[in-house]
């Protein structure tokens, strides 16, 4: 690192700004190991003391803006990001090694844009406000903003998922909040340059200093501070469960909503009716998932479950030669190259028989060998906890076994997920099978899948991007899919006997669109309220 760089600024109270930081960082590039030239500050209390001061004050105004403001900001947002799409991906491309084309350039830079669009659609519509009214006893609620939200991003998403761009970012202003960006330490730059566009589209729509902040890494302990501070509402964090968890437990002390999307192994359960029907189609699509930037996916199967007989091991033949022929993919990061390979040391340990070959990891990049391991189901359920560690990257875990009630028994030690698929025949053989499993399976995965690997997530407003602990920290919200996203940014408040010029303005008689729907007097409707 060099010593006389001058530190990046961070974005605070409207304003790019000198940190007041206790020491500084350096982005590496995962392909050749070196670090990048911009130096990031890690940022003391003080900083954070500001933002939230900020924030508070963003908030007071926020909440008396018209919608409107607030949906021409993301739209604008949006129009900026593609204005400087090119030099994003170039430094999300350098900062992460996630590949220009198609993955930054065609599918995730457009999935950021649409999520923020369809965020500002919702703002305007409200319908997610579930606006209830009840004219006999003169009652009426409705979702509220909740006020200054955190929001911490991940490694794997530098934009789609990014602390100021992604979706709880996009979620979390919809509903009317101001948002504090904690960027992620593996794409400080990127993360940088998406605040330079928000901060712009916010001037230029005249919205409150402080409603977008950016602080790019903070210790431990301050971010624990961080998510408890009575002037902040709320936190929305994707990542690690080590790191989720400690700021859970700082939350959970303090009663402050925590939003978290962490760990998953996002089980793959191959029933023989299908191996038999299309074992080579279902073979290529496993790898492809699993495979696919570099198994650094949320969603990445990293556990397959499948019935022991010639069908499975002619499968298992056909996945670990394709593992063995495909090229290993660059990682994020060290950490994540560590983190994977201990993952994989720890199944191992556990009773995992590697299937494919190791490989030194080179010194030129960071990465890990293409990994499958096998075990028996028996072994399995000898010690499911360690053999449900995450492996985050290019490795997966399969697990044979005897029988059906084998099989299922399996299922029932299984800790909560993301997703969880079954493959089963086209013609019904397997339908048997599947209808002892999808119960089981079905409690414990926020999103059953059938017949398709569970990589790809769609911004639909029926996504259920969450699920049963660990994977997420509450299975009644979703990460992805607008307007569903939104509710977790906000808080349910009632208006008992108050004069009609008083209330928002989504309780009163008019409707506020003429489209929004509410719940009035025990039914749906657009309608205005009629007496």
């Amino acid at each position: 690192m060099n010593p006389s760089a001058s530190l990046q600024p961070v974005l605070i109270d409207g304003q790019w700004r000198k940190s007041a930081a206790s020491g500084s960082f350096q982005a590496i590039n995962p392909r050749t190991r070196t670090p990048l030239d911009a130096v990031y500050p890690i940022s003391t209390w003080t900083d954070c003391e500001r933002a939230l001061d900020a924030a508070a004050r963003a908030f007071d105004t926020l909440r008396n803006l018209p919608v409107e403001r607030i949906a021409r900001f993301l739209e604008a947002y949006a129009d900026r990001i593609e204005q400087r799409a090119a030099a994003i991906v170039e430094l999300a491309n350098l900062e992460t090694a996630l590949p220009v084309t198609p993955r930054l350039q065609e599918i995730e830079l457009p999935r950021t844009t649409g999520q923020l669009r369809q965020a500002a659609a919702a703002a305007r519509e409200g319908s997610w406000r579930l606006a209830t009214i009840d004219t006999r006893a003169n009652i009426r609620s409705y979702l509220a903003p909740i006020g200054p939200v955190a929001v911490f991003g991940p490694n794997n998403f530098p934009l789609a998922f990014g602390s100021v761009s992604g979706g709880d970012f996009a979620a979390a202003i919809a509903a009317g909040n101001p948002v504090i960006g904690k960027a992620n330490s593996s794409h400080p730059g990127t993360t940088r340059l998406l605040a330079e566009e928000a901060q712009r589209a916010a001037e230029e729509n005249d919205m409150p200093p402080g409603m977008v902040q950016l602080l790019y890494r903070l210790p431990h302990e301050e971010g624990e501070r961080l998510v408890i501070d009575p002037r902040l509402a709320a936190t929305g964090y994707t990542g690690s469960r080590q790191a989720g968890l400690r700021l859970k437990r700082a939350a959970d002390v303090a009663g402050k909503p925590i939003f978290l999307e962490m760990s998953s192994i996002n089980p793959v359960v191959l029933l023989p009716g299908a191996l038999e029907e299309r074992s080579a189609e279902i073979a290529a699509e496993f790898t492809t998932s699993c495979l696919m930037g570099t198994g650094q996916f949320c969603t990445n199967p990293g556990l397959v479950i499948l019935l022991a007989g010639e069908a499975g091991e002619r499968w298992i033949r056909e996945v670990v030669d394709r593992f063995s022929q495909a090229p290993a993919g660059t990682l994020l990061s060290a950490s994540v190259q560590e983190s994977l390979l201990s993952a994989i040391k720890i199944i191992e340990s556990a009773g995992g028989q590697r299937l494919t070959e190791p490989a030194g990891a080179p010194d030129d990049r960071v990465c890990c060998a293409n990994t499958l391991l096998r075990i028996s189901a028996g072994q399995f359920l000898a010690q499911p906890a360690a053999l449900q560690t995450e492996a985050f990257g290019n490795a997966s875990l399969l697990v044979v076994a005897a029988n059906v009630e084998q099989l299922v028994r399996v299922m029932e030690s299984l800790a909560g997920n993301l997703t969880g698929t079954i493959y089963s025949a086209t013609g019904g053989q397997d339908d048997p099978a599947y209808d002892r499993l999808e119960p089981v399976l079905r409690r414990r995965v926020g999103r059953l899948i059938n017949d398709k690997m569970p990589t790809g997530v769609a911004v639909s407003p029926a996504m259920n991007h969450g699920g049963p602990y660990p994977a997420t920290g509450n299975s009644l919200f979703t990460a992805v899919g607008i307007p569903a996203s939104l509710p977790r940014f906000s808080t349910l408040q009632c208006f008992d006997n108050v004069r009609p010029q008083r209330l928002p303005r989504w309780l009163r008689d008019k409707n506020p669109t003429g489209r929004t729907w509410r719940y009035v007097d025990r039914g749906w409707t657009q309608a205005d309220v009629s007496r």
